[in-house]
């Protein structure tokens, strides 16, 4: 792989863990380490431009209808692909469909870019993980088998000690900190072949004493009543969280933002 290479343009493709939930901004949108990673690259290539296509709650068909060919056609040096995610958290997951589909994805991404980008999502330990664990690894089995075939890398997130860390998500659970994300970007950064910034990012944080019996109950209570109640009325009402919902940056742009 090339080192320190320039890359003119990004195109970011896939749900929430794309769009950026739940590094949430002062002005109340989210950034995220597309963000994070495309303003990197803007400070090294002048007139870098990007695009985020990301729409939290998206399944990969929807991704593939909704973002893949309009990706594909902005030719940009570097795509990132993070999608099926969501369908194996679904009761009722078709893996069989959604390594077809990934498939039919990264088919039509590989050839419209100089670089694709696939990942091993990160997975947060605890009981959501252990009972999902097989779906998600049959996903990444099929991400290495179609980054091999079509000339991708994969960022290994899932293997990384520091991101399972529960301390690094947010309250629901389900999303990536400021910090969680930060973390990604820089994984992405280095497997694109930059210079690392932070060598650390796999190290697990600081051990810090657990939160006693009755912090974790109010928190427990907190995550039901805000995260969990909600997400089971939009998966029997056959809603989802990103429904009406626009593309995060539609258009390839110059990046204009902080290159933190």
């Amino acid at each position: 792989m090339q080192t320190n290479p320039t890359y003119s343009s990004l195109v970011a493709v896939g749900d929430s863990f794309t769009e950026g939930m739940s590094d949430l901004l002062p002005d109340g949108t989210y950034r995220g380490w597309a963000d994070l990673l495309a303003g990197r690259m803007a400070a090294r290539t002048p007139g870098f431009r990007y695009a985020n296509l990301a729409v939290r709650g998206k399944l990969i068909g929807q991704i593939i209808e909704e973002q893949v060919d309009v990706a594909a056609a902005m030719g940009a040096d570097v795509i990132t692909l993070v999608g099926g995610l969501n369908d194996t958290l679904r009761p009722k997951c078709d893996m069989g469909r959604v390594r077809g589909l990934l498939e039919e994805a990264v088919e039509k991404l590989a050839p419209s870019c100089r670089q694709l980008v696939l990942m091993r999502s990160p997975g947060r330990q605890g009981p959501v993980l252990e009972r999902f664990r097989p779906r998600m690894e049959e996903l990444f089995v099929c991400v290495d088998e179609l980054a091999e075939r079509h000339g991708a890398i994969v960022v290994d997130l899932y293997g990384a000690p520091s991101l399972g860390d529960p301390r690094l998500w947010d309250v629901d659970r389900l999303h990536l900190t400021a910090e969680g994300h930060r973390r990604v970007a820089e994984a992405v950064w280095q497997r694109l072949g930059y210079d690392p910034e932070d060598t650390g990012w796999r190290t697990p944080i600081p051990a810090t004493p657990p939160p006693g019996w009755v912090a974790r109950r109010v928190a427990d209570a907190r995550f039901a009543r805000q995260h969990l109640v909600p997400w089971i009325g939009r998966r029997l009402t056959g809603r989802s969280s990103g429904d009406g919902l626009p593309a995060k940056r539609p258009e390839l742009l110059p990046y204009e933002g902080p290159a933190a």
